[in-house]
C-alpha cells in the first residue's frame, strides 16, 4: 500500500464517516476498511483531530482556574 498524505479536511471527513459507521453498529476494523486507513492511523487521527470529550474540557477548565488562583 502506498503512502498518502491526507489534508486535515480529509482526515476530519473520514473520522466523521467512521463515527457514522460505528454508530450503526460496525466494528472499528470494518469502519477502517471502509475509510481506507489502518486501525493505527484511525486511532492516531482520532487522538489528534477528534474533539475532546466534555469531561476532559471540564477538567481542563478546573485545572486552569486552579492554576490562576495559585
Amino acid at each position: 500500500m502506498s503512502k498518502k498524505r491526507h489534508t486535515p479536511e480529509q482526515i476530519i471527513s473520514k473520522l466523521r464517516e467512521a463515527e457514522i459507521l460505528l454508530s450503526q453498529g460496525q466494528s472499528v476494523p470494518v469502519a477502517c476498511k471502509r475509510i481506507e486507513v489502518s486501525e493505527q492511523t484511525y486511532y492516531r487521527w482520532r487522538e489528534d483531530f477528534a474533539p475532546t470529550r466534555p469531561s476532559a474540557s471540564r477538567n481542563w477548565s478546573v485545572r486552569t482556574a486552579a492554576s490562576r488562583s495559585s
